[in-house]
């Protein structure tokens, strides 16, 4: 574990979720215990990739830290940084965008999918924001980071950067690679991606009370028997994925337990779980 610095962060719109715990957090915690050098970057400056207000940045950036020291990130072990407390992080973007094309930019698949969501135009920053996460990442020699599937075009334009710079002005920055979890997508409490804009996703600040009113409110269906069908019941399914995430056990097998217990049986099933 010691050969590897990784590096991984979050954008401070909002506070973390369950979502982020089993994808990344539960994960950061686990690298960090094994002996790997853990860097965490609250990347406050790139907030305003796709929205148009920093408004409350402050306290989101309190409340992730606050998230991140419940999850067992230890500032003792772990590097956590803020973009705009360390100006030389965001220096790099100057050489790092004379290594790459305007045609290489703009066919990253991912910034695309980012333009699309959020429905802006594609600006400056969106288009380089592969280049600022490349500055993120090489900043601390980072040499692993996890990422989902979606983010492998960020990584291979960061291998990119870092193999021309290395070659350009002699070798500085290491190899990097990506650590895929194995966790699958978490989906929100009605079947959806979880996401906060949503209101379907439980907040790993929230008590046990907030949990099970928000668990609770859900959206499920009619039909009293439990089984677990994503296209034709999302709600119920995304209860039972919760449910099996947290409980490590199958979704098929939790509602074959339920069974005629219906919605009521199933979200007193996850509260317990989720809480637990």
């Amino acid at each position: 574990p010691e050969k590897f610095t990784m590096l991984t962060g979050d954008r401070p719109t909002g506070r973390l979720h369950l979502g982020h715990y089993f994808g990344t957090l539960k994960g950061r915690v686990e690298l960090q215990n094994m002996g790997a050098k853990t860097n965490v970057l609250i990347a406050d400056y790139q907030v305003i990739t796709d929205r148009d207000t920093t408004e409350h940045i402050q306290d989101n950036v309190y409340n992730m830290v606050m998230d991140y020291l419940a999850c067992g990130i230890d500032p003792d072990k772990t590097m956590i940084y803020a973009h705009s407390a360390v100006p030389a992080a965001n220096q790099l973007m100057l050489p790092f965008l004379s290594l790459v094309s305007e045609a290489e930019l703009a066919r990253n698949p991912t910034v695309k999918a980012e333009m699309e969501a959020s429905g802006h135009e594609l600006t400056g920053l969106l288009l380089t924001y592969p280049v600022h996460q490349a500055c993120d990442i090489l900043f601390c020699k980072g040499n692993v980071v996890p990422v989902g599937r979606d983010q492998l075009p960020h990584i291979e334009l960061t291998r990119t950067i870092a193999r021309r710079f290395n070659n350009r002005y002699g070798k500085v920055f290491p190899e990097v690679d990506a650590l895929l979890s194995d966790t699958p997508l978490l989906p929100g409490l009605d079947g959806r991606k979880m996401s906060k804009s949503y209101g379907n996703a439980i907040n790993i600040s929230m008590t046990a009370e907030e949990t099970a009113k928000r668990i609770k409110k859900s959206q499920t269906d009619s039909e009293r028997m439990i089984t677990f069908d994503p296209e034709n019941r999302p709600g119920v399914s995304g209860l039972l994925s919760t449910a099996a995430i947290c409980t490590g056990r199958s979704e098929v097998e939790i509602a074959e337990e339920i069974g005629m217990g219906g919605s009521g049986q199933l979200k007193k099933y996850v509260t317990e779980a989720v809480n637990e």
